[in-house]
């Protein structure tokens, strides 16, 4: 099965120029490699260079969306216009978006929304902490339930989650997760997918890994059992997301 890396792209490039040549020197690397899914979501503003420098081998996600499909959102960008554009996928519950106040109940509107039009979400969950007693997984249970509460068994194939523990992201993180800490919550998000729905769904979800993920640590958590990985900020280096590319080929 191929291994699905999701390029984070955040609030870069600076300028249209740089986030074309990072687009195509990207689209240059991806067509030599066999066994990789790339999706790469750039900041809305460039979209749009993903028509004009088409390849077949680079799936386009989007960073957001709103719940509503149109209406006085200022600001805001929905579903409808992220699909004319080619968007197949969305990042959604984003430890960076919860941080600016985003609720469960807001980002499973949002999942709602994009699934029954056909974008699938990048479901993201993590704990801003961990404890030796384990009460973070409950936290993560109560995220899964919360933000897939509606979605059906047909639907839930659709959606992949991304664990990205918060004390893992960032400048700022604290230290980087270990592969045995996937594997625990690999195998939990499982269970949770299994008693919600059943062992088939639970079997067939892509559960992928981000937080501080690099060259140097990529194929430890592909080799652990990781579907796929999402890259924040080495993705926006050409040479360290090559580097990165090599390193699990």
């Amino acid at each position: 099965m191929n291994k699905l890396i999701i390029a984070n792209w955040k609030m870069n490039p600076a300028s249209e120029k740089e986030a074309e040549k990072l687009l195509i020197e990207t689209s240059k690397k991806i067509k030599t490699l066999k066994d990789i899914d790339l999706i790469i979501c750039p900041p809305f503003p460039y979209l749009f260079l993903f028509k004009k420098n088409k390849t077949t081998k680079i799936v386009l996600g989007a960073q957001n969306v709103h719940k509503e499909l149109e209406g006085s959102y200022t600001g805001e960008v929905s579903v409808k216009m992220l699909s004319s554009l080619g968007v197949k996928n969305v990042i959604l519950g984003h430890g960076e978006r919860r941080k600016l106040g985003e609720t469960d109940e807001f980002i499973n509107q949002k999942v709602l929304t994009s699934i029954k039009n056909k974008v699938n979400p990048i479901f993201c969950i993590g704990e801003s902490s961990r404890d030796r007693d384990g009460n973070f997984l409950s936290f993560l249970e109560d995220q899964i339930k919360k933000g897939l509460n509606g979605v059906t068994k047909s639907q839930i194939k659709n959606v992949v989650i991304a664990y990205e523990p918060l004390w893992a992201i960032g400048k700022n993180a604290q230290r980087e997760a270990t592969r045995e800490e996937f594997v625990e919550v690999k195998i939990f998000i499982k269970k949770v997918i299994s008693d919600l729905y059943d062992s088939k769904s639970a079997h067939g979800i892509k559960i992928i890994y981000g937080g501080s993920i690099n060259s140097n640590n990529a194929k430890s958590f592909l080799d652990a059992g990781a579907d796929g990985l999402l890259v924040g900020r080495d993705s926006i280096n050409f040479k360290k997301f090559e580097a990165l590319l090599d390193a699990i080929k």
